[in-house]
């Protein structure tokens, strides 16, 4: 059970504080929350106790694994699928996780993608997103200031090779997803044939008839 005072995870959110323990009515139901202190922006939030277990709230880092997440930062970009729409998902997923060495790959991922062509609305907003809550656990591990825990998150990534490697988990998701393209891409072109064939044809017989009849 957490306390006053313990530095915890609240996926989705980022990394905070436990700053009191209050007694809300809402909506007619009386429960205990969690009032969460965020080190980024002043932000405050509210979790209910009896739900911590449930939405995954967990204690931050220790000290020691701090190397691990900068050795995933400083990791060649994973290979992703070139549709947006299903490389968000798939990095949605990661994040929901809560898993800070999930969201450090998506972190490193997007920012390296940035790099070479510019992100959705979409992406952007996520990497954003991503980037805050990986930051605001490593101010309350490191006790370091915001800008100097940032600066250091970017200079571990641009130190990159930017070489795409492929992990595990993804890589049968976009092998998948490049055959099912491929095969579309197929399927479209070979319909695009038969249609100009078709046309062809049709013209072929309706000048053949016209010379007929004069």
């Amino acid at each position: 059970m957490f306390k006053i005072g313990d530095k915890i995870v609240y996926p989705m959110h980022g990394a905070g504080v436990i700053e009191k323990l209050e007694t809300k009515e809402i909506l007619g139901e009386k429960r205990e929350y969690f009032i969460i202190k965020m080190p980024i922006g002043d932000m405050k939030v509210m979790v209910p106790v009896s739900n911590v277990d449930e939405v995954g709230v967990r204690e931050i880092i220790s000290q020691e694994e701090i190397e691990d997440i900068m050795s995933i930062l400083r990791g060649h970009k994973t290979k992703m699928p070139q549709n947006w729409n299903r490389r968000y998902r798939i990095n949605m997923d990661r994040i929901k996780t809560g898993d800070i060495h999930e969201i450090a790959s998506v972190v490193r991922n997007l920012t390296l993608l940035d790099k070479e062509k510019s992100l959705s609305t979409g992406e952007r907003k996520m990497l954003s997103n991503a980037k805050q809550m990986l930051l605001s656990e490593l101010v309350l591990v490191t006790d370091q200031e915001y800008e100097d825990v940032e600066e250091l998150v970017d200079k571990e990534i641009m130190e990159n090779e930017d070489v795409v490697e492929d992990e595990e988990d993804g890589e049968e998701i976009v092998e998948t997803e490049e055959k099912t393209e491929e095969k579309t891409e197929e399927k479209t072109e070979e319909k695009t044939e038969e249609k100009t064939e078709e046309k062809t044809e049709e013209k072929t017989e309706e000048k053949t008839e016209e010379k007929i009849v004069e």
